[in-house]
């Protein structure tokens, strides 16, 4: 599906929000309320995102609670619904390998069940919540050679300091750049490959119906509501949950990673512009960046928000998880220059706000 500088202009439309009781599914319900499209809530209320009581409605919107796995469920749900924006998913690194089967069942089982019964259903419109993980690790640049891909992280290196990837042909280090959509896919987690299977999966969808699909690939998106003291959520919670019970956040590797932090108000827009984008004569898939394009690193993320709630100091463990990567540095130029969205919010006030927002319990 190409989509390329066209004006949608605004529809009302009745959508299906799946998660939309969540972190970043709550934000868009209520981006979709204020933008006047009627709006229905799915969601299982999965502990990984919701430590306690999932809530009745979402601004005023009641809750169904159902798992995206039960056909007749979604099949209730989808009733009179003219788009789909797809939010439910188990999210982070979680424990380890453990986990494995939910990821699997949540995020992949459960988009398939999703899919089918869309298409039984005669919606073909669908926002699918992606994210950066499935490029792996970002783009890089060698001095001598370009352009390059580094290697696998090894756990020798990883244990004894040395955390910046270098060049497989000539060993110098490499330096991040900014990657865009069409850069190779490489999920080096069991949640990243689970979140690319969902994009093939919508694709297959697409082609086989005549669906259109906007896949938004999150970066790392942080605000208020996020869940707080669970190792499924995302490292600005992490942080942010630690100093809340008076502990250092703990910053892994030395904090020179780099990723784009995107306030969750900026992503509730991304989806609203993804849905316009949506209509019956573009056919496939096509992805998106979500980012603000103003990287950062995790130690700069820790040492900001530590400031703003007013310590402890973030503390420099040296620990690493295999599965994560070094560097991801979005572009953001594609949505940009297709979708019209541009991340508004800057790393120093949200941040500010975030540090003491309310986090979900």
């Amino acid at each position: 599906m190409s989509i390329r500088n066209r004006t949608y202009g605004h529809r009302v439309t009745h959508v299906l929000v799946t998660g939309g009781a969540g972190f970043i599914g709550s934000h868009v319900t209520r981006a979709l309320l204020s933008a006047g499209h009627q709006v229905r809530i799915l969601d299982v209320g999965h502990p990984a995102a919701h430590a306690g009581a999932l809530p009745g409605g979402v601004n005023g919107v009641p809750v169904l609670r159902a798992d995206l796995r039960d056909p007749a469920a979604v099949a209730g749900a989808l009733r009179g619904i003219d788009a789909v924006i797809h939010q439910a998913a188990m999210v982070g690194m979680g424990v380890d390998l453990g986990d494995l089967p939910e990821y699997v069942g949540c995020n992949d089982l459960g988009t398939a069940v999703l899919l089918a019964e869309m298409a039984h259903a005669g919606v073909r419109r669908l926002v699918l919540a992606s994210s950066m993980v499935v490029y792996g690790e970002g783009a890089y640049a060698c001095p001598e050679h370009g352009p390059t891909r580094p290697a696998d992280r090894d756990i020798a290196d990883l244990a004894a300091g040395r955390f910046e990837p270098g060049c497989p042909r000539c060993g110098y280090r490499l330096s991040p750049m900014p990657i865009d959509e069409d850069a190779p896919l490489d999920p080096r987690s069991v949640y990243a490959a689970t979140k690319l299977a969902q994009e093939h999966l919508s694709a297959a969808w697409a082609r086989q119906c005549g669906g259109s699909v906007v896949a938004l690939r999150y970066h790392n998106v942080y605000g208020p509501g996020m869940p707080k003291d669970t190792p499924y959520s995302g490292v600005a919670a992490i942080f942010r949950s630690a100093l809340q019970a008076g502990r250092a956040p703990r910053v892994f590797e030395d904090g020179g990673q780099r990723r784009d932090f995107v306030h969750v108000s900026d992503v509730a827009r991304a989806n609203l512009s993804g849905l316009d984008a949506t209509a019956e004569d573009r056919i496939g898939l096509r992805a998106y960046n979500v980012a603000s394009g103003r990287p950062a690193t995790v130690g700069e993320l820790a040492a900001a928000l530590a400031a703003a709630f007013g310590g402890p100091d973030p503390v420099v463990t040296g620990e690493f998880r295999l599965g994560d990567v070094r560097h991801v540095v979005a572009s953001p130029a594609r949505a940009a220059r297709e979708l019209g969205f541009t991340a508004s919010v800057d790393l120093v006030s949200g941040v500010t706000e975030f540090a003491h927002a309310a986090l979900r319990g």
